[in-house]
């Protein structure tokens, strides 16, 4: 995993949140598998993380302009 800091990345909020939403989609997709219905549907959960997400993105808590698209740069590769 050359091309990842996974210190850095995961301090980034953007990351997080995404992979939050992955993980919600991922959990559903195996109870769906697995024949088992969640009291809470994936719709509701998804809203409730999406109303998080827009309020923190109304006051600008998940901007982090130090990582541009999947590969990081060297400098934070290199950050402790």
């Amino acid at each position: 995993m050359k091309n990842l800091n996974l210190k850095v990345r995961l301090r980034n909020k953007t990351f997080v949140i995404s992979m939050l939403s992955v993980i919600v989609a991922f959990v559903y997709q195996v109870l769906g598998l697995l024949g088992i219905v969640a009291s809470i549907s994936q719709d509701k959960v998804i809203n409730i993380l999406m109303f998080i997400i827009n309020i923190l993105a109304g006051f600008g808590v998940l901007v982090d302009p130090t990582t541009d698209g999947f590969k990081d740069s060297d400098r934070v590769l290199n950050k402790k």
